[in-house]
């Protein structure tokens, strides 16, 4: 939650919501209902805790005292706070609309399993209406099931012209995914059960490449033993993907640009004009209009190519989905290699966070591979990973054997220190998100609460301070 209030007379719980929630953004306290509407209105929030008695006062029913609260606000998060021998009236708070409810006294525990649950419900919202409509087919639910804003914003760009036939210039890094996106692109349009062909521009020598996308006539040349349809031919019906397209010389430029105005070829060694019926999906890792100013790429098949751009952001941008990627990595090379690695060590996750991926995607991707064929264990340990990527070694402390307690006790002070080592590895690899730390480490939620509490740890204390 970015954005809370706070509504008691209590000073203790007043006091003890803000020392929690201040970390994880603005929060404003008030000790009256009457001032809620107007704070609201000059500063909307996520989530708002009021006092039970507060929200019902004047005989106030609870939808009642929940519309007065909010007016205006309908996504706001409501949080009743309540004695504890009011638990019944609560139930009955959260049936009217209520999203939770504390008892006093308020524990950091309990505020904590609140924020979490409050927070799950909000992803689950925002992938149920980022899902909406079933439009992804089963093939792509694993690639746009992103936590990263920018990407939702990528594939929500996808979502509007995937059913058209507007011509559409990918940009990225190189090894973000441009040759994805453009095969989701015609996996969900009009054109899917057509051929989707794909061209690297800058694999082609600048003499082979219009005879590649344009085909040529039987003897247009020596060699040119038999007539070839070309790229655009294969492609008649459906889309074709140029990859790198900032690279193709001044000439061929101009031939490309006749195809885009007139949707016709000429082969190479022929007269005759032939239609083709092509979609146009372009990528580029350089700026094509720095070519153009340049003088090296014409601004008119600038304009023709660059109707609908789509920026695809670098990893480094995307570290949320790092997680993910991994996870779906390792799974696809464990069926390759006959493996059952489970995860990664959280000091790899934590290096993989750290780590600016100028190789993108492709990078992990092909890191992730490696470490599966070196890895021994049922994690990847550090030991597979580069050291270049793991960053400066840390130095181990030096440990003695402590013979001064029992066998027993003993044994559990290194699994307590081993426990505390591991989970604070784990929270600052997953920012400090419960869900995402708990399933890495194969235990609920619940559970890793109860080991927090016990070692002392509090999740802000691992989350990254917000550009915003």
């Amino acid at each position: 939650m970015h954005h809370s209030m706070i509504v008691t007379s209590e000073d203790s719980a007043r006091e003890a919501l803000e020392a929690l929630l201040s970390p994880l953004g603005s929060t404003v306290s008030l000790n009256d209902i009457a001032s809620v509407r107007p704070t609201l209105a000059a500063s909307p929030v996520d989530v708002i805790f009021v006092d039970f008695d507060m929200l019902t006062e004047g005989g106030a029913s609870y939808s009642d005292g929940f519309s007065a609260l909010c007016q205006g606000q309908a996504e706001v998060e409501i949080v009743i706070l309540i004695q504890p021998e009011g638990m019944r009236r609560a139930v009955d708070a959260l049936k009217a609309g209520a999203s939770d409810y504390l008892t006093y006294p308020v524990t950091e525990a309990e505020v904590q399993g609140v924020l979490e649950r409050l927070d799950k419900n909000l992803i689950m919202t925002t992938k149920q209406d980022y899902l909406k409509d079933q439009f992804w087919n089963e093939e792509a639910l694993h690639v746009v099931r992103t936590d990263s804003q920018v990407m939702r914003d990528a594939f929500a760009k996808v979502r509007q012209m995937a059913g058209t036939r507007t011509t559409v210039l990918l940009t990225g890094e190189t090894g973000t995914g441009k040759s994805l996106i453009a095969k989701l692109i015609h996996s969900h349009s009009t054109r899917k059960d057509s051929p989707f062909i794909s061209v690297h521009c800058g694999a082609i020598p600048d003499a082979l490449i219009e005879s590649e996308l344009f085909g040529h006539e039987k003897g247009a040349f020596t060699g040119a033993i038999r007539r070839k349809i070309g790229k655009f031919g294969q492609a008649d019906g459906g889309t074709i993907f140029l990859d790198e397209i900032g690279t193709i010389s001044q000439s061929m430029q101009v031939k490309l640009l006749n195809v885009l105005q007139e949707r016709t070829i000429q082969r190479v060694g022929g007269d005759a004009d032939i239609l083709v019926d092509v979609r146009i999906i372009s990528a580029t890792n350089d700026s094509l209009w720095d070519l153009c100013e340049q003088g090296l790429f014409r601004k008119d098949l600038y304009y023709r190519l660059n109707v609908f751009p789509i920026e695809i952001p670098p990893l480094r941008d995307r570290k949320n989905d790092i997680f993910s990627f991994a996870e779906a990595f390792i799974n696809h090379f464990n069926v390759q290699l006959g493996k059952s690695i489970k995860g990664l060590h959280p000091k790899v996750l934590n290096a993989f966070q750290r780590y600016d991926w100028p190789g993108n995607v492709r990078e992990l991707e092909n890191l992730v591979e490696r470490a599966c064929i070196l890895e021994k264990g049922d994690v990847i340990s550090a030991e597979s990973i580069p050291n270049d990527i793991l960053g400066p070694s840390r130095r181990c402390a030096e440990t003695t054997t402590d013979i001064s307690v029992a066998l027993g006790r003993a044994r559990q002070n290194v699994v307590d220190s081993f426990e505390k080592e591991y989970l604070s590895e784990l929270l600052r690899a997953t920012n400090g998100t419960i869900k995402d730390a708990a399933q890495w480490a194969g235990i609920t939620p619940r559970q890793l609460h109860k080991l927090m509490s016990r070692h002392g740890l509090q999740r802000r204390n691992f989350r990254t301070p917000s550009k915003n």
